[in-house]
């Protein structure tokens, strides 16, 4: 089937979310025994799996409400066995116009795009997108239906959930227009809901992501706010508020709202933090806190970024009661990870993907970006002119006799577009040689579309 918006620029009538290889792509497809360039590290057993907004209609009137759909390959025995892209099969899907809220006023949690995040806890592979449910999948990227923790969980659930690398818990959040706000979540290790808690904020406001420690969570309460004019035209209904305010709350990881110790912080937004962790300080405890950070956002249209993200780092001192803020980078980057063994622990590096100034959308650059937090430097990996890449997700590898992965020893693995033949690509770095040539590249047998994010799945961790 032809991606007939495969070479559509952007126009009036063609934003730029729907152009060039923002365009969606609009079959389903299986391909096997996939064209390698290189060599795949036989230690790469699992699932390489991305999700991004791919409207079905093929129009959407924003980047982040288009129909989600995933993209993976399967890698074993250092081959690249299969490659599957797959609508997240959501009422949604079929029914573009469904309503958020239902006649009787309540929500419809399961009325999802699941079009933002894919993660594997529990045994399940999880599709995330902010507003409701998760949906379930198959190892084989099929939809398996709404996860709703047998109905302990009540809210939405963000994109952005944390699992702790020392315990297997999983601590999320809910966000939404109408009070309680925001409600607090944390899962078992084996997969049960155990804690829903809510958290008091002043407003409605878009809580994308948030942080977590080895003791601790932090929320991310920032100024841009759910704007009910804007709702009613259809598109995102979040706008920058100068009166809002900014603020870090921090809480025990077993709190309430009682236990929660506000923090007044500059004006800024935060899609994605890299990550946080907690040391000993000049006074005691602090918590380090390393995002992507905008001076502002959505002044006045949410369709449009008028700034960009760069690297910047929050430092509570928690018995002081103030935070210390100092940029870390200047160059335009998003999309901050690092590796899922070290989420909430003292990291040393962190990968980020650089992008240009924006001139309304989102501006991909050639690069991915290393950082070592320890001695403040970067090393960027060149894909070339013309050549794209998305999200870093970082795969370990377990070197003989050691207890756990060395946090530089291991691959990073993006898909990349390639403006000149119109195609895309699975690249794998050395994360220990980063700026040098990837040591595989997998050519996919179709374009795959820029997304949002994705992670490895080790074979040992795929639903059975």
């Amino acid at each position: 089937m032809t991606d007939t918006l495969d070479s559509a620029a952007p126009t009036k009538k063609t934003p730029w979310h729907l152009a060039g290889n923002f365009a969606p792509v609009f079959d389903e497809t299986d391909f096997v025994d996939l064209e390698v360039t290189g060599t795949i590290p036989t230690d790469l057993d699992g699932l390489y799996v991305r999700n991004g907004a791919n409207p079905k209609s093929g129009k959407s009137p924003h980047w982040f409400f288009g129909n989600g759909m995933l993209h993976g390959v399967r890698l074993s025995n250092g081959k690249a066995t299969w490659y599957k892209n797959r609508y997240v099969k959501t009422p949604l899907l079929e029914n573009p116009t469904l309503p958020f809220v239902r006649p009787d006023g309540t929500f419809d949690r399961e009325a999802s795009a699941a079009n933002t995040h894919v993660i594997c806890h529990a045994g399940k592979i999880l599709a995330l997108e902010e507003g409701h449910f998760p949906w379930e999948l198959d190892a084989e990227l099929n939809t398996v239906g709404a996860h709703n923790y047998d109905g302990r969980l009540t809210t939405a659930m963000t994109a952005h959930p944390k699992v702790c690398p020392e315990t297997g818990e999983m601590m999320f959040f809910g966000y939404g227009q109408f009070p309680p706000y925001v409600t607090y979540h944390r899962v078992s290790a084996a997969g049960e809901l155990v804690q829903s808690s809510e958290i008091t904020v002043p407003g409605p406001t878009m809580m994308h992501d948030f942080n977590s420690t080895r003791n601790h969570v932090i929320f991310m309460d920032l100024p841009v706010v759910f704007d009910l004019d804007v709702a009613m035209t259809g598109s995102m209904p979040y706008l920058w508020s100068d009166t809002y305010g900014a603020r870090l709350g921090v809480m025990p990881r077993t709190g309430t709202d009682a236990d929660v110790r506000w923090f007044d912080i500059e004006p800024g937004y935060v899609f994605h933090p890299m990550n946080s962790y907690e040391r000993q300080g000049r006074n005691g405890l602090e918590i380090v806190i390393d995002v992507g950070r905008f001076r502002s956002m959505w002044r006045k249209d949410s369709s449009e970024f008028e700034e960009y993200a760069t690297l910047y780092r929050w430092i509570i001192d928690m018995t002081a009661g103030v935070v210390r803020e100092e940029p870390l980078d200047d160059r335009p980057a998003e999309f901050a990870r690092v590796s899922d063994d070290v989420v909430g622990l003292a990291n040393r590096y962190g990968y980020m993907t650089a992008t240009r100034p924006p001139n309304k959308g989102v501006v991909f650059n050639n690069q991915l970006l290393k950082y070592d937090l320890t001695d403040g430097s970067c090393v960027s990996h060149s894909f070339g002119a013309g050549r794209q890449p998305g999200e870093g997700v970082f795969a370990p590898v377990m070197a003989s006799g050691a207890s756990k992965p060395a946090e530089d020893d291991g691959w990073v693995m993006t898909f990349v577009y390639d403006q000149a033949s119109d195609s895309s690509d699975l690249a794998i770095l050395d994360a220990s040689n980063f700026d040098g040539p990837p040591v595989a590249t997998i050519k996919i047998p179709r374009r795959v579309p820029f997304g949002f994010h994705g992670s490895w799945v080790p074979a040992s961790q795929l639903p059975q």
